[in-house]
């Protein structure tokens, strides 16, 4: 099963300028899983409701116009996940998942800590109410691939200033700690764990002072799974040449046996 996630920032401008279906196009995933959609499914362009050989589901927040995630794929799941079940948090649109067999894929959207972390113990809340809801899942026997946008640079390797950014959101201290409490409790980065020493590879870069072109950017936006799933996984990719946002997309291949 061929996985991609991508932090959109709109779907339908994605779409108005002439990037989001020849991205499927080409790619062709199993699965494509969308954060930062700023639409609910009536909103979107006919193009992108109805798109041959994919059926797509929208979780999107209360306020319109604003974060949401989405799923398109060519199968029918098992079963959907909308949410985590707490208010604060799924009124904003930010977690969607999908089952396919003992695997759950999820599209995450994690939220920004702000300037001076304003929203920090918001983001940190998200963290810990994840961490419970993978829990129950794998208490269900379930394998997860979390993907999305976490919204953190782990390590100084993962972002091209680190020293400048130590106080800005998404290097905090507070934010990289629960990433690594994240990973040590049996989840693997799947592109650093295939990539542990590659630098200058990143999922984001500011639209400001040509940040892109001189490859001033960070790497926000991870494809997780737990380490018995790890075994089935192939072809950790961050599609770095993909435009049309601030982000890039990034993907895997797993492995789904009898499917």
């Amino acid at each position: 099963m061929k996985l991609v996630s991508w932090n959109v920032n709109g779907l339908r401008a994605v779409h108005n300028k002439g990037v989001f279906l020849p991205l499927l196009a080409e790619h062709a995933p199993d699965v494509l899983l969308l954060q930062e959609t700023k639409a609910l499914f009536e909103q979107l362009p006919g193009p992108i409701q109805d798109v041959e050989g994919y059926q797509v589901r929208i979780h999107g927040a209360r306020r319109k116009g604003s974060r949401g995630v989405a799923i398109y794929t060519r199968e029918e799941p098992d079963e959907w996940f909308e949410g985590l079940g707490k208010k604060e948090f799924d009124e904003e649109g930010r977690v969607l998942g999908a089952r396919f067999g003992d695997v759950v894929v999820i599209s995450a959207y994690f939220p920004n800590s702000q300037a001076e972390g304003k929203r920090i113990d918001y983001r940190l809340r998200f963290g810990a109410t994840m961490r419970r809801f993978l829990g129950r899942l794998a208490k269900d026997g379930l394998h997860v691939v979390l993907t999305g946008d976490f919204n953190v640079s782990h390590f100084p390797i993962d972002l091209a200033r680190p020293k400048p950014n130590e106080k800005n959101p998404g290097y905090l201290p507070e934010e990289r700690e629960w990433m690594t409490g994240f990973l040590d409790s049996g989840y693997v980065d799947t592109w650093r764990r295939a990539n542990p020493e590659l630098a200058h590879v990143y999922t984001w870069w500011s639209y400001r002072a040509g940040a892109r072109a001189r490859n001033v950017g960070w790497r926000l936006d991870y494809c997780c799974v737990d380490e018995e799933l790890w075994p089935r996984v192939s072809d950790a990719r961050i599609y770095g040449d993909v435009l049309g946002s601030d982000h890039c997309p990034v993907g895997i291949e797993v492995a789904m046996p009898g499917r």
